[in-house]
């Protein structure tokens, strides 16, 4: 585990996740009209508690398993086999920008602690 690691913990593994898990939520939306779509996402905690005892086994924060993208069921089915429920996937979206900027305060108040350090403040 480097300084890094150490420093800025599973943010920065978050924060990737963040973006990829924004990217599969986008093609949901974008795919809402698309008949026989399947509205997809991925199990954010499962792959971080990997991430986290990867980081705490000293590999460096690098998750081995596979993390295969989950189909999501809808509450309600439509007639053209589209599982892409708008108000869903909204929410969804705009709960993962939350939680990624959330992230990035963190990141930022670390690496302002860590100027202020090697400042000398």
């Amino acid at each position: 585990m480097g300084p890094f690691d150490k420093a800025f913990g599973v943010h920065p593994y978050s924060m990737a996740l963040r973006l990829e898990r924004a990217e599969i939520i986008a093609s949901n939306l974008a795919n809402v009209d698309t008949p026989g779509f399947k509205a997809r996402d991925l199990d954010y905690q499962s792959v971080m508690q990997d991430v986290q005892s990867s980081m705490n086994h000293n590999d460096g924060g690098v998750v081995t398993a596979e993390h295969p993208l989950m189909y999501r069921i809808p509450y309600q089915p439509s007639a053209d086999g589209n599982s892409v429920e708008l108000n869903v996937e909204q929410a969804k979206f705009a709960q993962n920008n939350m939680d990624f900027q959330t992230s990035m305060t963190f990141m930022n108040m670390k690496i302002n602690g860590i100027y202020s350090a090697i400042k000398g403040k």
